[in-house]
């Protein structure tokens, strides 16, 4: 008999109705709820990350949910290291810990380890990296990507910016191409945890619907106002992990240029639309590599998780 212990993961992309899969999964008793979110980690962003309310949490708790500033920054080894003492804290108790959310990275760097002896992030490397593909071209630093790493080009595409970015950072502190780093790093697999791998992937088009329904329900109660609630209670700058979040990068943006006129407002909001279409696709592609290597089960719908979902832990 298996002495590994039970954890299920609920992944998919934004606005797909996981949350709320999660939360009826948690009313058939038995479960515990922790956030696989990096903009949910962050204190008094709430309208813009969707966060549960607090009556919701109050009736769904939620781990890993405003446990940090928007000044501060949280790491995937760090989701590594809270999520898996959550897990065993969990199963001690005689429950089995149901893990929900979007950031892909994170649940990967659970399911196969992290490659933690890459450098920590350096933001004036990366402005310089950024500025050169702004005034350059991406082709072009992507170009340079594939000059001293090759294989890590072979996997990338131009439009990859963050992982371009990563990859030259790391080459630029280190020395070593990011791909041989990575193929060093022993792989720490949890092997005391059986994970149940499952997705929603709703059809594109239905997600956009929803995504475009949720942003303006968002504008509605006072995303705006939020960020500028936060920019008087933080320092900020759009260089923080917190500001570079879907819709929170555009309002600061937009804010920070001071012109506040009904055509700069709509195309903050056309902006902030497009960049959380473009967060859905980058959570798809995500999934379908994590898929490649693990065992999944996916829905198209959110009815037909219910429904095979109830029946398995029921």
């Amino acid at each position: 008999m298996s002495t590994q212990l039970p954890v299920i993961n609920l992944m998919g992309p934004t606005a797909s109705g996981k949350t709320a899969l999660a939360c009826e999964l948690y009313e058939q008793g038995g479960f515990e709820l922790i956030s696989v979110d990096s903009a949910l980690v962050f204190k008094d962003m709430d309208i813009g990350t969707a966060k549960p309310t607090q009556a919701e949490q109050a009736q769904y708790p939620h781990h890993l949910i405003d446990i940090i500033s928007p000044c501060e920054v949280y790491s995937a080894a760090e989701f590594v290291s809270d999520a898996s003492c959550l897990i065993d804290e969990i199963h001690a108790r005689g429950k089995t810990p149901i893990l929900v959310g979007g950031t892909m990275l994170y649940f990967k760097a659970l399911l196969e380890g992290l490659a933690d002896h890459l450098p920590n992030a350096d933001y004036d490397i990366r402005r310089a990296i950024e500025a050169k593909g702004d005034t350059q071209g991406w082709d072009t630093v992507y170009a340079e990507l594939c000059a001293v790493d090759p294989k890590a080009g072979e996997k990338f595409k131009p439009s990859d910016k963050q992982r371009i970015i990563r990859a030259l950072e790391v080459y630029q502190l280190t020395g070593k191409p990011i791909s041989q780093l990575q193929a060093e790093q022993p792989k720490n697999l949890p092997y005391r945890y059986n994970f149940h791998n499952f997705a929603l992937m709703p059809d594109r088009a239905e997600l956009h619907q929803r995504i475009a329904k949720r942003l303006d329900i968002m504008w509605e109660i006072g995303f705006l106002h939020e960020v500028v609630s936060l920019m008087e209670k933080y320092d900020l700058s759009p260089e923080m992990p917190s500001m570079r979040c879907v819709g929170y990068r555009q309002v600061l943006d937009f804010l920070q240029k001071g012109d506040t006129s009904r055509e700069s407002l709509q195309e903050m909001q056309d902006k902030a639309l497009f960049a959380t279409r473009q967060l859905a696709k980058r959570q798809y592609t995500w999934l379908r590599s994590l898929q490649e290597a693990h065992q999944f089960q996916t829905y198209l719908t959110i009815k037909q998780a219910q429904e095979d979902l109830r029946n398995r832990y029921r």
